[in-house]
């Protein structure tokens, strides 16, 4: 809240207790765990399913331990788990309100563990805050949904088009069902006019090395805990100003494969250009129209799971082997196959980064309004 603002009409002052009472979540261990609907929250999120739940929704949840201060909203039922405390009472108020308002307190700050960060509630509950009526509450939640709504859906647009992106790749590489195969003869598993070639012939790993004070400091910097696990978009990144070690840089197009536990699945298509951090495998096509055959081989589960297979094992923790990775057979199809492979994942790939910068701008807005909203310098 900014301190020294006049109060606006139909805010009151209060405890944070006033508008929501949090209680520890409950431990519960993967192997504790059985397939089911609702999910399980951590201090860092969704972090599974499980087949029971302990709360209704919906209901707010804030990291306790590890991701300090994170703010989650859950609709349905869910499990919140150790990591985390959970609105047991939200006191009448509306709770994407709750949800909203918690962002803005920073609530990192009230740190009491020593080795491992630690949120205690009894720090907390005490809080100087100023809460809307009901009908303020309504209104400010509604405009904030808005963008919410729009960013989830245009998340669920980029798995759908990542999903008929592998479906293809599955049809035509895998099944060998692509357009035309019921008139090509098959030899020894290769389709007639196809050929098998390694991974090299078709890419390599770049080694670009820079050194911090060699690069700007808001030029986009991107490690393996922006990138996702099973996404093929990097819509995450930070800024080379937080970097303090050499890094190596990547342009747009390139690939980044998460090289500590290459099990973890982070492989993706950088949307800018940037640097990475050591722990990410740079793989730049040896041509265009290789592009996408080679993105969609990399990031096959296939490809993952026989680089998994070979990592190799580091001092910490294991690592892919751009040695063995590149001796990966691949099928090579007739340049009219890859030409039309290359024009429908390069489209896919297109709108995977239009809606990437769209949610970009959409976050951009929300977080603009949000501290506006919650301090009324915005009447609504």
């Amino acid at each position: 809240m900014i301190e020294g603002h006049v109060m606006q009409s139909g805010w009151r002052p209060a405890h944070l207790e006033d508008l929501v009472f949090f209680q520890r979540g409950y431990d519960i261990t993967k192997a504790e765990q059985k397939p089911g609907e609702f999910p399980v929250v951590s201090s860092s999120g969704i972090s599974s399913y499980h087949s029971e739940s302990k709360v209704n929704g919906p209901g707010v949840v804030i990291g306790r331990k590890g991701s300090l201060g994170t703010v989650h909203y859950i609709e349905g039922p869910y499990w919140p788990h150790d990591t985390t405390l959970w609105s047991k009472d939200l006191k009448g108020n509306h709770p994407r309100f709750v949800y909203y308002f918690l962002q803005t307190l920073g609530l990192e700050r009230y740190d009491v563990g020593n080795s491992n960060p630690t949120l205690n509630r009894n720090h907390i509950h005490g809080l100087d805050i100023k809460i809307p009526e009901h009908r303020i509450q309504e209104r400010i939640a509604s405009i904030l949904s808005a963008y919410d709504d729009l960013i989830e859906n245009n998340r669920r647009r980029i798995q759908l088009l990542e999903q008929a992106a592998r479906l293809l790749y599955r049809e035509w590489f895998v099944r060998q069902h692509f357009s035309g195969h019921e008139h090509v003869k098959i030899k020894d598993g290769v389709p007639e006019g196809w050929e098998k070639k390694k991974l090299s012939d078709l890419c390599e790993e770049v080694h670009e090395s820079v050194k911090p004070d060699a690069i700007e400091p808001d030029t986009p910097y991107i490690g393996l805990e922006h990138i996702p696990r099973r996404s093929i978009s990097l819509s995450e990144w930070g800024l080379a100003e937080d970097v303090i070690s050499n890094k190596n840089s990547f342009h747009e197009g390139d690939i980044l494969f998460g090289k500590i536990r290459p099990y973890f699945h982070k492989v993706g298509i950088a949307f800018i250009d940037g640097i990475t951090s050591s722990d990410a495998i740079v793989i730049r096509p040896n041509d265009s129209t290789l592009h996408s055959l080679v993105l969609m081989t990399v990031s096959s589960d296939a490809f993952v799971a026989v680089t998994a297979q070979t990592m190799r094992e580091g001092s910490k923790m294991p690592r892919a082997d751009w040695k063995q990775m590149q001796a990966y057979s691949v099928l090579i199809p007739s340049q009219g196959i890859l030409n039309s492979f290359e024009t429908l994942v390069h489209s896919i790939v297109d709108q995977l980064k239009a809606f990437t910068f769209m949610n970009k701008r959409l976050c951009a807005a929300r977080d603009l309004l949000l501290p506006r909203l919650m301090n009324g310098v915005i009447p609504v």
